[in-house]
């Protein structure tokens, strides 16, 4: 597990100043498995017994790739933590909220036992209000070994700073 209060974020890269960084990759996440019981505890946590993801017998010999697959939503979930992980947040926040999704696509599968990762981009910078940003970030979570990325998606992550 990772230390979420641990600074992870490129030197100089500062809430008041993170406009000058947009453009630049903020960082990208370690390896991490998504298993077959990961995968298993997502469908029974959000009530989808779909045997694409959790039957791995059932998509052997019947879904197109063979094998069991990470749901969508549940890639997207992991944003927050891959992301934190990767180094988002800019020095001095002191508050941060997921404000919302721009855009993401699904564009290639996460198989049960697969590693992935998260590149982070800062592609925008809104204030909102007097102690507020909301940034855009610019995601990619990569299959590790796979040719596609598995999701991109701009995220919005509202930031607060010293009041």
């Amino acid at each position: 597990m990772i230390d979420m209060n641990k600074n992870t974020t490129i030197p100089g890269y500062t809430l008041d100043n993170a406009e000058q960084f947009i453009g630049r990759t903020l960082g990208v996440s370690d390896w991490h498995l998504v298993d077959q019981a990961s995968i298993n505890a997502f469908g029974d946590a959000t009530c989808d017994p779909d045997p694409n993801h959790m039957d791995p017998e059932w998509a052997r010999e019947n879904n197109p790739y063979g094998f069991t697959i990470a749901f969508g939503f549940q890639t997207l979930s992991l944003l927050t933590f891959l992301c934190k992980e990767a180094g988002i947040k800019p020095t001095g926040v002191v508050e941060e909220y997921n404000y919302g999704i721009d855009s993401a696509r699904f564009i290639a599968p996460v198989p049960s036992g697969a590693r992935i990762r998260a590149k982070c981009v800062l592609k925008g910078v809104r204030v909102r209000g007097l102690h507020h940003k909301i940034l855009t970030v610019a995601v990619e979570i990569e299959v590790e070994g796979g040719e596609k990325p598995a999701l991109v998606a701009d995220w919005l992550v509202m930031c607060g700073g010293e009041k």
